[in-house]
């Protein structure tokens, strides 16, 4: 093959997506509840170590494209759209009045907001520091973001306390810091209440974001467990106003089964929100697209979640590789991602409808004989033992219809 020229890269890459198949319509796509981040569009491929590999792209443009795809629901933080000077002032009320222009023209809605309250240095010493300016400062932030989300409309504010923690152990009174951090939720919400009334809309709903490392060395809320206990702490005022968004890479980062974390939340009633991607356990935040580490792990998740009736919103929280052109980010990227997500979600549904499945689960719930004795142990075992090989079947049917096995592929040896 000769050298391709920039032109005719781009036009192999849509000739081959082309020829993967598979894809769905936008039509299809905009069914699901699926949102599309300013920010993850809006990536340039820079990190700690890198350098920047894309250009930079504003939020019109990520909306037009998003709404080409089929993408229904965009979503940003404060600052992804309004610089940090501007928040508060004229320029915002201008933004925001372009943002809602360009999500009616191009047939979008904005599902959630979220406030920055990580990158900004007036966050060195956390959202919740000793200064008790900055913390009010902290209060007015997110209080100006459900405004905010108000005037677009949204259903969600989204927290993520990444910088409430700390590098030096000693040097704060964790407990004071928290109860700084429950102040700045019980502001936001106590606003919300206000400006809910103001603009006749409902409250939104308001999804706490845990993540187990970075950017500081001690996270204080690193899992959504330890927010399901600050929630139910007592520390908030307005505690049923408050709920998760669990993200899937930070549940799996920390080691946790993903689908045991939302099972938990699920049973908790606080999974309202939930950031879909894929990476490694134990390892960075790498945010790569849905089911492209862990397909399997993936369609356990939604079988859990499609048997609980949960469907949506799923945010697309990923990052584009840095080695994807920004052609390729609306090109491959996006469509893929959601593609993979609804061919999965697809699955899930074979799954809660397999035979094969519905009758090993309905024996394992039927269980086996009862024994007279009920403290005869041993009997208990025997009259189960040979039913409990169904859990290792159930995982192997599984894998069948996420390889189609279950339909009659074969390979051959």
């Amino acid at each position: 093959m000769s050298a391709l020229e920039p032109i005719q890269q781009q036009a192999l890459v849509d000739r081959l997506m082309s020829a993967c198949g598979g894809q769905y319509s936008p039509e299809t796509r905009r069914k699901f509840f699926i949102t599309g981040p300013q920010w993850a569009a809006a990536y340039e491929g820079n990190s700690l170590f890198q350098d920047k590999t894309r250009p930079t792209i504003g939020f019109e443009r990520i909306i037009e494209e998003y709404s080409k795809i089929g993408i229904g629901y965009w979503c940003t933080h404060d600052t992804d759209v309004i610089p940090t000077a501007g928040l508060g002032h004229a320029q915002q009320d201008e933004i925001v009045g372009r943002i809602g222009e360009a999500l009616k023209r191009n047939d979008m809605k904005c599902s959630m907001v979220t406030t920055e309250t990580f990158h900004n240095p007036v966050w060195a010493a956390s959202s919740a520091p000793e200064a008790s300016q900055i913390r009010d400062y902290a209060a007015w932030r997110v209080s100006n973001t459900v405004k905010i989300g108000h005037e677009l409309g949204a259903q969600f504010a989204v927290y993520w306390p990444g910088s409430l923690g700390y590098w030096i152990q000693g040097a704060i009174d964790e407990t004071q810091t928290l109860q700084w951090y429950a102040d700045t939720l019980n502001a936001a919400c106590e606003a919300d209440i206000d400006l809910a009334k103001k603009f006749g809309r409902p409250t939104l709903k308001h999804c706490m974001e845990a993540k187990p490392f970075e950017p500081v060395a001690e996270i204080l809320l690193p899992t959504s467990d330890a927010m399901m206990a600050f929630i139910f702490s007592g520390k908030l005022k307005y505690p049923a106003m408050v709920g998760l968004n669990p993200e899937y890479l930070h549940e799996r980062m920390w080691g946790t089964a993903v689908r045991a974390a939302l099972a938990r939340m699920l049973f908790a009633n606080k999974l309202w929100h939930f950031d879909i991607n894929d990476g490694y356990s134990l390892k960075h935040d790498v945010d790569i697209a849905v089911g492209l580490i862990n397909p399997f792990d993936w369609l356990s998740v939604l079988v859990l979640l499609r048997s609980h009736g949960f469907n949506g919103p799923f945010n697309l929280d990923y990052k584009p590789p840095r080695s994807t052109s920004q052609h390729g980010v609306f090109a491959v990227s996006f469509p893929t991602a959601v593609d993979r997500f609804i061919a999965l979600w697809e699955m899930a549904g074979e799954v809660l409808t397999d035979p094969i499945i519905k009758e090993a689960t309905e024996a394992l719930k039927t269980a086996g004989p009862r024994v007279a004795d009920p403290l005869d142990a041993a009997g208990m075992f025997a009259a189960n033992r040979e039913l409990w090989s169904l859990h290792e079947l159930i995982g192997h049917r599984l894998f069948q219809i996420l390889i189609g096995q279950n339909k009659g592929r074969s390979f051959s040896v």
